[in-house]
């Protein structure tokens, strides 16, 4: 059976589950009922209470809820209209609660009886924390949970079973409230018959709340508070965005196709190509200085999807709106449109789609010759490299290999030298720039290195211990010497290469993680045995892979590691103060059980294709296979976002099977799905596992030496 019937069969049967339900409670007295609540029929809790069997009543009124409520019953006011409007109760509702000795459950109030509430406000970076140990072993004190684009308001009382506060973590806050205020978000009125949440918590399933099992044992306290002989089992629901199979499920013949098919798909649902229609959306929003900080706001899903020539935008941003949309990262990063148009080649080459081979071919159209991001000026040291996006003069040698590769890959499938020329200018421009050592500096400043000139970084003895800036470049100075037998491009970077491994681990410099130092390296090493192979550069290869072994768990995630920590660039935070302040992982220790797919797994994934590819040894294939059924499953399922359906957050929790983690990184958290890095390089993978290709061989035939001796002339004269 399909997915998408199964779907329809639950759904059908959840309808019909509701309406026996509707039909019993219609007929009991109210002292039978276990809750009253004054809510819309489409509110979250009133929906799940019905499906999880509760015996309810639902009201369209305040004043029918508490008048219909049996005396000492239990009774829900809940916020129809959060976040604009609070939930206004009257004195007179606060006397008649009293009179019946109804127990009440009230969020987002206008007013409490004998407190201050003051007006609303949205939380920035803080999170809300279990404040105290009332929800059981599911909940302790100090867990952390995601109540998403939390407005609460704000009142004083002397103690709170959940408070918003900013504060460092992955499941735990691991340094308390130290440093930092707390704002009460549940908490027992004085008068002790009323609880209240001062956000919305009844919105749980559309806006996303996680985990599921916290926001579980907190509904279990409010319900059991309310009415404790109703007995109710756990309640449960499906989530609106879930991962499409489980852990458990037998994954059909073609799952890997279709998760290409979808993974590319997701562009154009996601409106991640740029239309003409709405270009000048970008522009204005470019000029209003927003593009750069990436905070625009969400796109217009009536908007048509481009086919590649207005370029394609940077991805989703990890915040979650109170109605469980995502925010769009308004920016046209240069590395996003390389590496993607490699995926839209791939994926033409699958199942015959022109459309993907035209938006791949208008993507490096783009970026080359219309986006004014490729420098063409041959009077400037930075000739031939590219700018990082649009207002940035960065020159970063990790995102231009990832155009190097890309344009590589999509100028072979598409049959085409069209590209050869600027590559190859930027394969040298960022080998001019790269020291007598190998190492080239993270990132230059294209006004620094034009004063300066090209020949003082390429007379620099300079290291870089940090295969996150360094190995992939040195990938391309591997492939080009390949083609040209220009003995100084191999000559360096071997140099470099043995040097980075000699220094393993304990001297890497590592940014996000040290897997993903790691994982860069196996595109390296696999593609330096394609050059020169030797039996150390085999074992250098292997202990790599090995490594990362040890921590790929058996459902094919890698668990992401810290490396020392004197030696990272991102740490975690390392005080409440700190968290999401700067770039971060998304673990804490190194026992978290996350999965990063933002700058690990995408990247090892290839890694681990080429080395097999280039090594036949069974290690690298076993490992990938996990990791590509890992990647399917775990790839967005979810009818109800189409933004999102397709895509591959960067966080798995692979114990909850749930997309989680801290959420501290100030610009790439775990709900980011980034174009290009994750949604370029994974269904890269899968579609050149399924072609039964590599890149190297695919690449193999390039004419690009043809022009070599004029171009080096110009770069390296």
């Amino acid at each position: 059976m399909k997915k998408t019937e199964c779907c329809t069969m639950r759904c059908a049967v959840y309808l019909l589950a509701v309406l026996c339900l509707n039909s019993c409670v219609q007929g009991k007295s109210s002292s039978d009922v276990a809750f009253f609540m004054a809510c819309s029929e489409k509110n979250d809790l009133f929906i799940t209470l019905q499906a999880n069997g509760a015996s309810v009543k639902r009201y369209s009124t305040i004043e029918q809820a508490i008048e219909q409520a049996a005396p000492g019953g239990g009774v829900l006011l809940l916020a129809d209209e959060y976040p604009q409007k609070t939930t206004v109760v009257s004195d007179d509702i606060f006397r008649r609660v009293a009179e019946k000795k109804l127990k009440l459950f009230i969020e987002y109030p206008a007013s409490l009886s004998g407190l201050v509430v003051e007006k609303p406000r949205r939380v920035d970076r803080e999170r809300v924390v279990a404040a105290s140990d009332n929800f059981g072993p599911r909940l302790p004190q100090y867990r952390i949970l995601a109540i998403h684009d939390c407005h609460f308001v704000t009142v004083e009382v002397s103690s709170a079973d959940l408070v918003a506060a900013k504060v460092t973590g992955l499941d735990r806050a691991i340094y308390g409230f130290d440093g930092v205020p707390t704002y009460p978000i549940l908490f027992m009125h004085p008068d002790g018959n009323i609880m209240v949440a001062a956000t919305k918590l009844s919105q749980f399933v559309t806006a996303r709340y996680a985990p599921k099992d916290g926001i579980q044992a907190v509904w279990g306290y409010i319900l059991n508070w309310l009415a404790p002989q109703a007995n109710l089992p756990t309640l449960d629901w499906t989530p609106v965005v879930r991962p499409t199979y489980s852990a458990q499920d037998k994954l059909p013949d073609d799952a890997a196709r279709q998760a290409v098919i979808r993974g590319i798909d997701w562009h154009s649902n996601a409106k991640m190509l740029v239309h003409p229609s709405w270009q000048d959306k970008y522009d204005e929003f470019r000029k209003e200085g927003i593009i750069v900080k990436n905070v625009g706001p969400s796109i217009d899903r009536s908007w048509p999807a481009g086919d590649g020539s207005c370029g394609v935008l940077e991805g989703i941003r990890s915040q979650i709106n109170f109605d469980g949309s995502q925010t769009v990262r308004w920016w046209l990063r240069s590395d996003s449109n390389g590496e993607s148009s490699l995926a839209f080649a791939l994926r033409s080459k699958l199942d015959g789609d022109v459309h993907s081979r035209n938006i791949a071919g208008n993507l490096l159209d783009w970026l080359f010759f219309k986006s004014g991001l490729y420098i063409h000026d041959p009077e400037k040291a930075s000739y031939g490299l590219i700018d990082w996006g649009p207002d940035s003069t960065s020159l970063y040698g990790d995102n231009d290999i990832k155009i190097i590769l890309g344009t590589l890959g999509t100028s072979a499938l598409l049959e085409t030298d069209k590209w050869d020329e600027v590559i190859l200018r930027n394969i040298l421009a960022n080998y001019r720039t790269t020291g007598t050592l190998g190492f080239r500096h993270r990132a230059l400043g294209r006004t620094s290195l034009d004063k300066k000139g090209w020949e003082s970084y390429f007379k620099e003895s300079y290291e870089c211990l940090a295969p996150h800036y360094e190995a992939w470049l040195w990938s391309s100075y591997l492939w080009l010497y390949d083609k040209t037998h220009y003995e100084p491009l191999l000559t360096r970077t071997r140099s470099a290469i043995q040097r980075m491994m000699e220094t393993y681990p304990d001297e890497w410099e590592w940014t996000n993680g040290i897997q993903q130092e790691r994982g860069r390296m196996l595109l390296t090493l696999a593609w330096l045995i394609r050059v020169e192979d030797r039996p150390e550069y085999r074992i250098w290869l292997r202990r790599i892979a090995k490594d990362m072994a040890k921590s790929q768990v058996s459902c094919g995630a890698i668990r992401e590691e810290l490396g020392k920590l004197d030696k990272g660039r991102y740490r975690p935070p390392r005080s409440n103060e700190e968290y999401g302040e700067h770039e971060a992982p998304l673990i804490q220790d190194n026992s978290d059980p996350i999965a990063d797919l933002l700058y690990t797994c995408n990247f090892t994934f290839l890694g681990l294709h080429e080395a097999y590819a280039a090594t036949g040894e069974k290690l690298y294939r076993d490992m990938a296979d996990r990791l590509a059924e890992f990647l399917i499953r775990i790839q967005i399922f979810s009818p109800s976002h189409p933004e999102l359906d397709g895509g591959w957050f960067r966080a798995f929790d692979y114990q909850r099977w749930d997309y989680w983690g801290s959420n501290a990184d100030s610009g790439w958290g775990a709900w980011s799905i980034e174009v290009g890095w994750t949604q370029g390089w994974v269904p890269t993978v899968l579609t050149l596992r399924e072609l039964n290709l590599n890149l190297w061989d695919l690449t193999r035939n390039s004419r690009i030496a043809q022009h070599w001796e004029k171009i080096r002339a110009e770069m390296l004269p």
